[in-house]
């Protein structure tokens, strides 16, 4: 496999027409554990979003694996999709997140550049919305079917590689409704194997099926205010020092990773963290909350333009519907009559038009009206509605473009090189090309 790696080049994804995120209340079936996908189940058309519209979380494809590669900067990355085969023959499968795609980590909202590599995580994705401008290798509908031979298996190269939901662990298993029950612990050196169940929380009469994981003495133990080790929980006597001892189904949240096991096992998980109870895992998930926070407001709110009224000499209201998954507090600094400027974005969501940060060719006005929508907004979607209005408005700010807008009470700051485009005029500016990812 040829290694990854950045060229100086730089980079830019056309705009396409879509964006980001929703009310965290999501209503869709759950991802399973298992590689199989509910498209490939019912023998579905892989599904591909549209332009201006948020697809629905039922029609995404499912699955799950490890995350070996991040282009934080253009929402990108690989992960090694788990399949019926041996786990780490399993090339890195490129995906992209959708302009309007979720990621959540902890439980909170976060971005690609907060999740550790390695991390497993639960993917609901969908074919490219337009291949021509695809920042990731557009693969054949078939390509999720064939078997990738040498003892792999099929399914670790779905076409579906544009995601609306990127989750790890406990943010599935929170979503879902679902927990870690321990059965049965096997240690020597702080290190072992733990037998668990990941079953519904409220119970049920599904059989779940149990499953190995390894931990070591670097898994992290969360207890309420606590941070422990395994070593601390065999000096209380919860975990014995050496040997076998049952759990008795203890109920946990548990972070889970991949790294290479002896023995011949070849998909075998591994446990970074264990949450024992709600407020370790809350604890986890507020500060999770408070980094998405801060990189929101130096970033700008994303959103996409659902109509522009244009007036004379450069005057426009413009109507956008601003991205879900974000924290409540940063919609609620959209009100009325306050002052903002609303900027010209890609679907990577990086900022264009102008050299000297987001706010150099901005257009700026006033959000004379912010209107929520009843009911259950779609993932994606925040529900809220947001009418600016402009004396001056800029190029990229047209019906199912996607823009950046930034209420005036957040900081004005400049960001990276690599988060912005110097001329967003210009198609063939691309840090880096997709042909970082090898074809293999």
């Amino acid at each position: 496999m040829k290694p990854f790696f950045v060229p100086r080049s730089w980079f830019f994804v056309p705009s396409a027409c879509l964006a980001l995120s929703c009310s965290f209340a999501i209503q869709a079936n759950a991802a399973n554990n298992e590689p199989s996908t509910k498209n490939q189940e019912q023998g579905t058309t892989p599904f591909r979003p549209e332009a201006g519209k948020f697809p629905p979380l039922d029609k995404a494809h499912t699955y799950r694996g490890e995350l070996v590669f991040v282009d934080h900067a253009n929402r990108r990355g690989s992960i090694r999709v788990q399949g019926s085969g041996m786990f780490f023959r399993n090339d890195p499968h490129p995906f992209a997140m959708l302009p309007y795609g979720i990621v959540r980590y902890h439980g909170a909202p976060a971005d690609l550049r907060d999740i550790p590599l390695g991390t497993v995580l639960h993917v609901h994705a969908f074919l490219p919305p337009d291949p021509k401008t695809s920042a990731v290798p557009v693969l054949a509908l078939d390509s999720g079917k064939k078997d990738a031979n040498h003892n792999r298996g099929a399914g670790i190269f779905p076409p579906e590689n544009h995601v609306l939901l990127l989750e790890d662990e406990p943010s599935h298993c929170q979503r879902e409704g679902l927990t870690w029950k321990l059965k049965e612990i096997e240690i020597k050196d702080n290190a072992g194997i733990i037998l668990a169940t990941c079953e519904p929380k409220q119970g049920g009469n599904a059989k779940a099926t149990e499953e190995k994981l390894t931990f070591d003495a670097a898994t992290r133990v969360w207890r309420g205010r606590e941070s422990l080790s395994i070593e601390d929980l065999v000096t209380e006597g919860a975990w014995p020092k050496d040997g076998k001892k049952p759990l008795n189904g203890q109920s946990v949240l548990l972070g889970i990773t991949w790294r290479p096991t002896p023995d011949g096992i070849f998909t075998r998980f591994h446990i970074s963290d264990i949450w024992l109870d709600d407020t370790a895992m809350q604890r986890a998930a507020k500060n999770q909350t408070e980094t998405h926070i801060a990189f929101l407001r130096s970033r700008w709110m994303p959103a996409w333009i659902d109509a522009v009224e244009y007036g004379k000499f450069g005057r426009a209201t413009v109507t956008a519907t601003l991205f879900g998954g974000m924290d409540p507090s940063l919609y609620a600094d959209f009100t009325k009559g306050t002052s903002a400027m609303m900027n010209a974005v890609e679907n990577t969501l990086k900022h264009t038009h102008g050299a000297y940060g987001p706010a150099h060719m901005a257009s700026r006005g006033t959000l004379f009206e912010v209107i929520k929508a009843p009911g259950n907004a779609p993932l994606g979607s925040s529900g809220i509605q947001i009418k600016f209005d402009t004396d001056l408005i800029i190029e990229g700010i047209r019906p199912a473009r996607v823009v950046r807008i930034r209420p005036s009470t957040w900081p004005q700051v400049q960001v990276p090189r690599e988060e912005y485009l110097q001329d967003g005029a210009n198609m063939d500016e691309r840090f880096p090309t997709p042909a970082i990812f090898p074809k293999y």
